[in-house]
C-alpha cells in the first residue's frame, strides 16, 4: 500500500536530484530512502527513477506519478491545516492560482473585502501566464482554488463568476479616439501591440482576430500584461486588454468591440471546496467585481 511517507521520498528525490541530498533532507538514511523508493516501485508496477552517475531521472511511470504525488501530499497539508484550523491551531491561509491579468482585475477588489472580513486568514497568489499552465498547477495540487477562464476538460467542481468584456486600447491622438466602438476588421490593416508566445492573451487576440478573417500583424509583443495598454496608449498600435485591468486615469482611448469580445471566469478546484475556498466563493458573488457588459 503506497503511504504518504512514500509519495514524500519520492518528491523531495525528484526535486533535489540525489538520494544522498534527499537523505539528508528528509533525516533519513540513504539505505532506508532507497529501500521505501522500491516498495514504491513494486506498488507502482515499475521503476519511477534511473539512477544516472550524476544525478536521477524519471522514467514514465515516474512521470506519469509525480504530479499525483504533489497533489496528494498538498491535499494532505490542506486536510491537517483544515482540522488545526477547526480546532482553534491556525488561522489558516487562502492560496489561489490565478491569470496575471485576473489579478490586475478581477482579484484585487475581491481580496479587499476578503481581507475585511477575514484579516486572520493569509494569502498566498500563484501567477500564470496560461490557462493551460493554470490548469496542470491545479492538476498538481498547487492551490486551494483556481480563478481563471472555463477550464477544458476540467472534471472537478466549476463555479461560474461571471465574465469580463475585452475591449481595445488607441492613442487619444489616433483617428479611432473619436469613436466610442469598432469592429475588429476596421483594425485590420493595423501592427498590434501583443503579447509574447505562451502569454493566454496572444491565444485571445490570435482568436478573435481569426474569427474576424485577418492575422494581426505585430508592432511590438510584450510579457507583461499591464505593458499593454501602456505601449497601445503611447500609439505603438492598438491592444486588447480585459476592461477591468484599466484604472480610472488611464490615459489612452477605449474602445469597444461590436460584436464583443467576452470570456468567462470561473471558480474552480480538484474535489470539493474546503471551508476557505468555499467562502471565498460566496463572499465573490456577493461582493466581487463584475465586468462592464457581464452577462453572468
Amino acid at each position: 500500500m503506497t503511504t504518504l511517507r512514500q509519495l514524500e521520498y519520492l518528491v523531495t528525490v525528484v526535486d533535489q536530484g540525489s538520494f544522498t541530498k534527499a537523505a539528508e533532507l528528509l533525516h533519513v538514511t540513504q539505505p532506508a530512502l532507497s529501500h521505501q523508493i522500491r516498495t514504491l516501485e513494486r506498488s507502482a508496477g515499475g521503476p519511477l527513477l534511473e539512477r544516472l552517475p550524476r544525478t536521477i531521472r524519471l522514467t514514465p511511470t515516474g512521470r506519469a506519478m509525480l504530479p499525483h504525488a504533489r497533489a496528494t501530499l498538498a491535499d494532505a497539508e490542506r486536510a491537517r491545516c483544515a482540522a488545526r484550523q477547526a480546532a482553534g491551531l491556525e488561522v489558516g491561509e487562502l492560496q489561489i492560482a490565478t491569470l496575471y491579468s485576473i489579478t490586475l482585475g478581477v482579484l484585487p477588489q475581491a481580496l479587499r473585502s476578503w481581507r475585511q472580513t477575514h484579516p486572520q486568514v493569509g494569502i498566498r497568489l500563484h501567477e500564470h501566464r496560461h490557462t493551460d499552465e493554470l490548469i496542470e498547477a491545479m492538476y498538481a495540487g498547487e492551490a486551494d482554488l483556481a480563478v481563471g477562464p472555463t477550464p477544458p476538460g476540467w472534471t472537478g467542481p466549476i463555479h461560474t463568476l461571471g465574465t469580463e468584456e475585452l475591449v481595445v486600447v488607441v492613442a487619444n491622438d489616433d483617428p479611432l479616439a473619436l469613436r466610442a466602438a469598432v469592429r475588429l476588421t476596421d483594425l485590420a490593416d493595423r501592427p498590434w501591440v501583443h503579447y509574447a508566445p505562451g502569454h493566454g492573451l496572444a491565444d485571445v487576440l490570435d482568436r478573435a482576430c481569426a474569427q474576424a478573417g485577418f492575422e494581426p500583424r505585430i508592432a511590438v509583443r510584450t510579457e507583461q500584461t499591464a505593458a499593454a495598454p501602456a505601449l497601445a496608449a503611447a500609439g505603438l498600435g492598438p491592444a486588447l486588454v480585459p476592461d477591468n485591468i484599466l484604472p480610472k486615469d488611464f490615459d489612452g482611448h477605449v474602445l469597444h468591440l461590436e460584436p464583443p469580445v467576452r470570456r468567462t471566469l470561473t471558480a474552480y478546484t480538484r474535489g470539493q471546496p474546503d471551508p476557505l475556498a468555499a467562502a471565498f466563493i460566496r463572499l465573490f458573488d456577493e461582493r466581487g467585481p463584475r465586468a462592464r457588459g457581464s452577462d453572468g
